[in-house]
This record gives structure tokens, sequence and C-alpha cells, in this order.
């Protein structure tokens, strides 16, 4: 079975103006992504993937060029269309977690739900346990997220993004704020989800970490350098393995 196209770039340009001074954030960018691909997005600071980010979730705009999301062209959206869109098919997993502190992780998992006319409050519960079930919290739905390890918010993060059933999640640097080994742990979390056919665009400075995903792409000064496919994708299980044997041979 042919895979779907879920993102589609087509001769993609972003400039911000200061003055009389024009700044090419990005630059005839051609990129496609299929549903059940697992992409790492790098680049060093002011390549430009955090405003590629930020267009491929309907938080901008581009200049010039086509973006087309599940085959419809964002730039025929009005603002409204674009929320709806943000809310329903994309999922967003943050470096920061960005979590409500004194809120359960249930009721965090639950938020994007309330938005949605369409969900039941007994459908909303249903739906919300089952994310966080999936990522291996269903003892933890009612604790405070702020009484919580940095990997089990992200946890809750990554139950809140997947909870809509979205077409596509998109992960800013959702390692950043973690050791080595919670890192993996995340990592094999995302494979796992992957695997089970979710598509996700993961942006990241780290070789290492792209290293779990299955295709990579280089931004430069805005424009799109390399476009890799992952041969051997590491299994971050068993780079989670290696880390606790290296730890007990420490100790």
């Amino acid at each position: 079975m042919e895979a779907k196209e879920i993102i589609a770039l087509k001769n993609l340009h972003k400039h911000y103006y200061v003055g009389d001074e024009t700044i090419k954030a990005l630059t005839s960018i051609d990129l496609t992504v299929n549903s059940g691909e697992f992409l790492a997005i790098m680049g060093a600071s002011g390549s430009g993937k955090s405003t590629l980010l930020n267009i491929l979730g309907c938080l901008d705009l581009p200049t010039e060029g086509d973006y087309f999301l599940d085959s419809v062209n964002v730039k025929t959206m009005n603002k409204n269309q674009l929320a709806t869109i943000r809310n329903q098919k994309l999922g967003f997993v943050f470096q920061s977690y960005n979590l409500l502190p004194r809120t359960t992780a249930l009721e965090n998992v639950e938020l994007p739900l309330l938005y949605n006319p369409k969900v039941s409050n007994a459908e909303r519960r249903e739906r919300a346990e089952h994310a966080l079930t999936a990522v291996g919290l269903k003892d933890r739905m009612k604790h405070l997220s702020n009484q919580m390890s940095g990997g089990q918010q992200q946890r809750v993060a990554i139950a809140r993004s997947i909870v809509n059933n979205p077409v596509v999640i998109f992960a800013d640097e959702a390692t950043g704020n973690l050791d080595t080994k919670t890192s993996y742990e995340i990592m094999a979390l995302f494979q796992e989800l992957n695997d089970k056919g979710m598509t996700v665009c993961f942006v990241t400075h780290e070789p290492d970490i792209a290293e779990f995903t299955s295709r990579n792409v280089l931004f430069r000064d805005g424009r799109l350098m390399k476009d890799l496919k992952v041969q051997d994708r590491k299994s971050a299980l068993y780079a989670l393995s290696q880390v606790k044997e290296e730890t007990f041979d420490e100790l």
C-alpha cells in the first residue's frame, strides 16, 4: 500500500523584514513527508529549523510558496480553520513540556479535547486515560504535573499530543531538558508510536538523537542541504540498556 503524503512544501520561502533589511529565514524549500515517517529536522541555531516548525505547525505562514497539509493548501485557510487544524490534526511536544503545574496528568491530557465540541465528557476522559496508558503512565494519572520527574512530564506532554489522533506529531527539542537515560526513554517511546503508524517530525540539534529516527534533513542558513534515509535506525531501547550497564559498572 502506497504511503499517503501528509506534508508537501513546494518552493517555500519565509522572509522577515526589519526596517529596510530583509532576513531570508527559509529559501526554496521542497520537502515531502509521508505517513508513517519519523523525520529528524536538524541544524544549528539560526539554520531555519524553528521557522520551518512554526510553518509546519500552522503557527506562521510562508512568504512565498505552498504548504499542503494532508492534501489541503494551508494558505487557503482562515484563522479559525488554522486553529481547528492545530487542535484536531496536529500534536505538539515542546522542550519545556508546557503543562499546567497544579493540574493532574489526566486533566492536562484532556485539555485539547475541551475545544472539540464533538467529544463528550465521558469520551474525553476515556481517550485521555488511553493516551496516558499508551505512554506508560497508567498509575500516574491523578498526580499533579509539578510532582513528576522531567521524563514523566514529557510523557504527559506526549500523551496530550496524541489524544486527538493527529495526522502528525511535531516535537521541538523534546529531549533538550533531559539527561541521557531519560532522553533515550523518550526516544524509545517515540519509536514505539512510530512503529504503530504515527508520523513524527522531530526537531533536534543532537546527532545521537537523530540516529533514532528513520530520515534526517539538515538545514543551514535557511536552505535544505541534505535529505538522508537512515539505513539502520538505532534502537533507543538497546541504547538505554547500554546506559544502564555503564551506570552499573561505575557503581
